[in-house]
This record gives C-alpha cells, sequence and structure tokens, in this order.
C-alpha cells in the first residue's frame, strides 16, 4: 500500500480514467454525449495506453475466454462509476483483491489501497465526478473518458481543481474482474507514476481567483488542457449593446439600467456574473458588452428595453475554448491573451470560430487585480472527445 504522503492526499483522480479519443463530436451550437458511440484512437496514443495497461494487468491481450462478458462490464461500469463519491459507492466485488491502480501522482497494489483513495478524495474534496463515456477497447481492456471537479477544503479560498482524462480498465480473464486500473490526465504530457510535471499541474491550480457568489451561464468542462479548458454551454438569454471594446466599459450603464429596472415594466432583475464583452471578428471592428440574465428568466416573458440601442438576445450555446487568467488587462493584454489561446487550439488540431469573448468576474473597484477572473473565450466549429 502507498505510503500517505501530501502528493497521495492531494492526488484527484486516484480513481478516474484516461486519455483516449472518441468520435463523440460536439458540433456548433448543439452537443450532446452519446452513451457506446463508435470510437477511434491514433496509433501513438493507442501505443502508449497498451503499455500501460498490459505491464499492470498482466492480461494478455487475445481472443477473449467465453466467460468474460465484456459488453455486461462496460454496462456495469455506466451503472457503477456515477456513484464513486455518494454513501452508495462503488461495487468492490468487481475488483480483484490485488488490483493495481495507477494515476500520475498514487499507486495502489489492492482493493484496500484502491478504496482507500477514493475515501481520501471524498475527504479532503468535495468531488464532483462526470463519466461521459465507457467502451471496450480491447478484447480484456475497457476505457471510460470523464471529468473531475473538487475543491480543495481544507484551504481556506477552497481552490477549484479540474482534470480530465481516460481510465484503462484492465479485465482478469480468469475472474471476469477488473485487475488494473490507469489513468491518463489530459493536461500532463508525462503521466507515468511517479510524475513531477502532474504533481506541479496539482499546484498550479491551488492559486486563487475571486468568483463572486453569482449566477453564471451554465456548462460542463469537456477537457482541461494544459493552457486551457474546452466548455459545452447551455442557451443563455443576454442584455446588450454596442460597446468601443474589448477591456471598455461603454456601454455598461445602459445594460445594467435595464436589470436595475430601466425596462418597460420596470422590472428589476438578479445581477449574474461575467459581464461579456464580444467581439465579431479578429480586428475587434465591432465590440458588444453583455450582461446574462438569470436562468429563470423565459426570452419571451422578458420586458422590453426602453432605450433602442440595448436589445436581447438569445445565445443558443454550443463549445467554447476558455482561458482564465488574473489581472487588469489592457486591450494589448486581452488580444494577446486570445492570440495565445487560438495557436493553442490550431496546434491541438482543433478548428475556432472567428472573434472572441472576453469575460469579468469581478468589480474591478473591489477586487484585488491577482485574484480577479478574467476569461478569454473562443466558440469552436466541431469539438470531439
Amino acid at each position: 500500500m502507498a505510503v500517505a504522503t501530501f502528493p497521495i492526499a492531494i492526488s484527484p483522480v486516484g480513481l478516474l480514467l484516461q486519455r483516449q479519443r472518441t468520435t463523440v463530436k460536439f458540433a456548433g451550437t448543439s452537443a450532446s454525449v452519446l452513451r457506446n458511440s463508435p470510437s477511434k484512437v491514433s496509433a501513438a496514443e493507442g501505443s502508449r495506453n497498451s503499455k500501460w495497461a498490459i505491464a499492470l494487468s498482466l492480461v494478455e491481450q487475445s481472443s477473449p475466454k467465453p466467460t468474460v462478458d465484456v459488453e455486461r462490464l462496460v454496462d456495469f461500469l455506466y451503472e457503477d462509476l456515477p456513484h464513486l463519491f455518494d454513501d452508495q459507492g462503488i461495487d468492490r466485488t468487481a475488483y480483484d483483491n490485488g488490483v493495481k491502480f495507477r494515476d500520475p501522482i498514487t499507486r495502489h497494489d489492492s482493493i484496500s489501497g484502491y478504496l482507500f483513495n477514493i475515501a481520501l478524495l471524498k475527504r479532503l474534496f468535495n468531488p464532483n465526478f462526470q463519466l461521459h463515456w465507457v467502451k471496450q477497447t480491447g478484447p480484456y481492456e475497457i476505457t471510460t473518458r470523464w471529468t473531475m471537479i473538487m475543491r480543495f477544503v481544507l484551504l481556506p479560498w477552497n481552490p477549484e481543481l479540474t482534470f480530465t482524462g481516460t481510465s484503462i480498465m484492465g479485465i482478469n480473464p480468469d475472474t471476469g474482474k477488473f485487475c488494473s486500473h490507469v489513468d491518463f490526465w489530459d493536461s500532463i504530457k508525462s503521466n507515468d507514476y511517479f510524475s513531477v510535471e502532474g504533481l506541479l499541474d496539482i499546484f498550479k491550480q491551488l492559486r486563487i481567483y475571486k468568483t463572486p457568489d453569482l449566477e453564471t451561464p451554465e456548462y460542463q468542462i469537456l477537457k482541461r488542457a494544459a493552457d486551457y479548458e474546452v466548455r459545452k454551454y447551455s442557451p443563455f438569454v443576454v442584455v446588450e449593446t454596442d460597446g468601443d471594446k474589448l477591456s471598455g466599459s461603454a456601454g455598461f450603464n445602459a445594460v445594467a439600467g435595464y436589470i436595475f429596472g430601466k425596462n418597460a415594466n420596470m422590472e428589476k432583475i438578479q445581477m449574474t456574473t461575467p459581464v461579456f464583452t464580444k467581439a465579431i471578428d479578429s480586428e475587434t471592428s465591432k465590440v458588444a458588452i453583455q450582461i446574462v440574465l438569470p436562468k429563470e428568466k423565459d426570452f419571451s416573458s422578458l420586458p422590453n428595453p426602453n432605450q433602442e440601442a440595448v436589445r436581447l438576445r438569445k445565445v443558443e450555446g454550443g463549445i467554447a475554448a476558455v482561458l482564465k487568467f488574473s489581472g487588469k488587462p489592457t486591450e494589448d493584454d486581452i488580444i494577446q491573451k486570445e492570440k495565445e489561446l487560438r495557436a493553442s487550439l490550431l496546434r491541438d488540431g482543433i478548428i475556432p470560430q472567428k472573434g472572441c469573448l472576453f469575460a469579468r468576474y469581478n468589480d474591478p473597484g473591489r477586487t484585488w487585480d491577482f485574484i480577479m477572473r478574467n476569461e478569454v473565450l473562443i466558440w469552436l466549429e466541431e469539438f470531439s472527445i
């Protein structure tokens, strides 16, 4: 059993799942994750993952014995893994007593160590585990894709740690039980235990970002890379007017006035976060400033604005890449961040749309620069996990 050192204590995916790709696609403004959808795994990635799976499971990947019902195990994981951190927990009888678990900073070689790691994460964090898909990827191998979001409760600012990736589950052909579980994180290149890069990735996420306790647009994190996130946004409604530049505040008083009662019904509407400024092209020749309206507000029932320059608009949602940073950025800073994000996406073979959004979560007059939360968002043409 591994010693409970600090790196183990904060291991975020000590029971998660690894890195491979499927052809589950999110296109334009609408998306869904499909269970049991077909997948394609790159040769390089498949070779790397198979090396881990074979080394740890000691399972010969030959034709499966008739007694191993892999399809049944796929269905089992769809049902069992969502209970990873709730009171029910996972079914330990599905695992060999000597199951081998590995992630970049944690390892255990028994079911008791495996369950200890789950209990430790549950105690130190408030885990939110999201299972995207499960599929057979070898005669005695199942791969899962997941997102894990946790808050480190021992620190007063409760930092949020996010990990996405895949897990390779090796099956013992003699018992029909899982004999290995290896996690791969999307955010690092060195996934072998013990990964210094993995430990640094955790420490990087412990920094302070101030997010007001206000409603925000709903989104699901599909992937967290080293330098950006990919999110699936649900539809939302904004009140907007023309602005002057991405870093500017021209027009804010007009849209804020709408939610403070300057509308046809003199209705006051709850404030949300962030405030968006939107550029429709790379030259930022036309900019709009937007406030997101609460999701409880139906678009058809919203009061009309009093000012002709103020308008209501429904955003259909979709898939966006996001780069987070702090401080009070200038226009040049925001444009540089947009260029960095766009370059990272193209590097990874992801096609971005034109334009961008700049999101400001904080009141600049009431928030220290170093804890301010800012984001640049770029909508994507399509995205696969």
